[in-house]
């Protein structure tokens, strides 16, 4: 009889499989081309629906006829700038922080009573600005500690330098940086499950009934030499809370809640702004994430043309 054979368990691309060591992840900016003015957004999840749209995408089988489709509804509260990061040769040489700031943020950061102004900074000594924006996520029922996260900005140096004068000690929108119709990405943690077994961790086969010293184990964890275990070996550990990508999510719709949405499962109601995505995304009911513009569009994505006609329950 042949060898049984299966593919390994587990992806390598994700190592080491550990919490992750705070819930907004970081991400490079640089990579990202697209968008309009601020490269990235902090929601907040809601929960899930089951959405009915009309398909108008060209060549599309289902063109013109109506579909049922799964979606997640973000609560997006307005942002503010805290501080302007000034970047010299791709590190942070300056900071300023914005004169007026809300109360909240004492909760969560020291801030100095001195600091200098826009206005008294060289700017030909810099090549590069990003922002650091926090949610106000007081206006929600969410919580009141702000989530404060590094944000890139699109455009040219004086275009960046612009945006950060016309929008200093003002609220940003979600309408502001994004479109109806247009592709995102969502960056944040995924539900947290403790600490879990092979089985439930890697996928991997249960042993026979009669297997010694358990079922629900790896049966061998390598050679005798090398003598030690592995990395690649399935074994028990943290599962969830793990800093995960969705890419290429379209924007059904988006704006004022205005008593839209009430008594969703685990969230309650949306009190400020909202935006609603195709498919689902990491993370349980009011984990924050980061919406940021499209990493890499794809054309099967980005030629989708939906017309959200429903909400259902």
């Amino acid at each position: 009889m042949p060898t049984r054979k299966s593919p390994r368990k587990g992806s390598l691309q994700f190592w080491p499989r550990k919490r992750a060591s705070k819930f907004l992840p970081r991400v490079n900016w640089d990579a990202i081309s697209s968008g309009k003015n601020l490269k990235g957004f902090i929601c907040y999840k809601a929960g899930m629906a089951s959405v009915s749209i009309k398909d108008n995408t060209p060549d599309s089988m289902t063109k013109g006829k109506e579909r049922i489709i799964p979606a997640t509804i973000l609560e997006c509260p307005a942002m503010k700038i805290f501080s302007v990061r000034f970047y010299k040769n791709k590190k942070v040489a300056n900071e300023i922080l914005a004169e007026k700031l809300d109360k909240e943020l004492k909760k969560k950061i020291k801030i100095p009573k001195k600091h200098k102004k826009l206005e008294e900074i060289k700017l030909e000594d810099y090549d590069d600005i990003r922002l650091i924006c926090y949610s106000i996520v007081k206006k929600t029922g969410i919580k009141k500690k702000p989530d404060l996260s590094e944000i890139g900005l699109k455009g040219s140096f004086e275009e960046k330098i612009n945006f950060v004068k016309e929008n200093l000690n003002k609220e940003i929108s979600i309408e502001n940086v994004f479109e109806k119709g247009q592709l995102v990405d969502v960056r944040g943690l995924t539900k947290g499950k403790g600490f879990q077994g092979p089985v439930k961790r890697f996928g991997i086969t249960l042993r026979v009934h009669k297997s010694e010293k358990g079922v629900r184990k790896v049966g061998s964890i390598g050679p005798w030499h090398p003598a030690r275990v592995t990395f690649r070996v399935p074994m028990a550990g943290q599962l969830g809370m793990f800093t995960r990508v969705i890419y290429n999510n379209k924007i059904l719709d988006m704006g004022k809640s205005e008593d839209k949405f009430r008594n969703i499962k685990n969230f309650g109601d949306i009190k400020t702004n909202y935006m609603i995505i195709t498919g689902s995304v990491q993370g349980p009911a009011k984990r924050q994430l980061l919406v940021t513009s499209p990493l890499r569009e794809t054309k099967k994505q980005k030629k989708k043309n939906y017309e959200l006609l429903e909400i259902l329950k």
